[in-house]
């Protein structure tokens, strides 16, 4: 433990260092790190994807660094500082984890999980939805949105239910593109299949999220190497049919 605690009290001297000493650092607000972080937040679920534990480390360390950095801006705000956030985010887990800290029995995460959206709503919220941040990208709101409303009992029973719905969606798209053809109709009911089968995942205990984002990997793994393939045996793909280039992508999935 105290070794963390040096470590933890050595990186808040350096951002002390830093804000005074460093130009850029100086410069910095709020407002200017914000997207740097969402760049760190999606480097560190790279590093997970990929399994790479110690670039996992790494960015975890960046990620650090800039909760440090928007403490530091707190207190010279006089708004708050690190021990502000750290004494915060502690009460909130006791009051949270009635199971750990009082009486309340859960004995799995499904009741975990419930426990915790109720004690979210006598907190003041009006709604279950409120936690889900409008600026998350719409798969990740999907999934976090049905997350929550299954916290208070919304949901389907049973995965086959949830498949029945996936196929209606899909008759009801199909039935839109062969007939009506009209735009926004179609990006409607485009939008709730992808709804329903994000749905779907959900209850196979997929992360829609994660498998796309692998599939993507995937797709650009051997795309680059039909691409490379190609360019080694002095071929443009511009000049290449489709079945010529099919060749080289059946090569690379036998990579895989």
């Amino acid at each position: 433990m105290e070794r963390k605690l040096m470590a933890f009290e050595r990186l808040l001297n350096i951002m002390d260092d830093l804000r005074t000493g460093c130009p850029w650092d100086k410069k910095q607000t709020l407002e200017s790190l914000r997207y740097l972080t969402i760049e760190e937040v999606y480097e560190l679920s790279d590093a997970i994807l990929n399994n790479d534990l110690n670039e996992i480390k790494k960015e975890l360390g960046d990620l650090m660094l800039h909760m440090v950095f928007y403490a530091k801006i707190g207190s010279e705000k006089n708004a708050f500082d690190m021990a502000d956030i750290l004494e915060g985010i502690s009460e909130k887990l006791i009051y949270r984890h009635p199971h750990i800290y009082g009486d309340v029995e859960a004995n799995d995460a499904e009741t975990v999980s419930e426990n915790w959206e109720h004690l979210k709503l006598k907190e003041g919220r009006t709604s279950v939805l409120e936690g889900v941040p409008n600026s998350l990208p719409a798969m990740v709101k999907a999934y976090r949105m049905q997350e929550k409303v299954k916290g208070v009992g919304f949901d389907w029973e049973k995965p086959e239910q949830v498949w029945e719905k996936v196929q209606e969606e899909l008759g009801e798209f199909h039935d839109e593109v062969s007939h009506a053809k009209d735009k926004k109709q179609m990006e409607s009911e485009f939008g709730d299949v992808l709804f329903s089968l994000i749905n779907y995942a959900r209850f196979l205990d997929i992360n829609p999220e994660d498998a796309l984002e692998r599939t993507n990997k995937k797709f650009k793994k051997r795309f680059e190497y039909l691409e490379k393939e190609t360019k080694a045996k002095g071929k443009s793909l511009h000049n290449m049919s489709l079945a010529e280039m099919d060749v080289y992508w059946e090569e690379a999935k036998k990579m895989d």
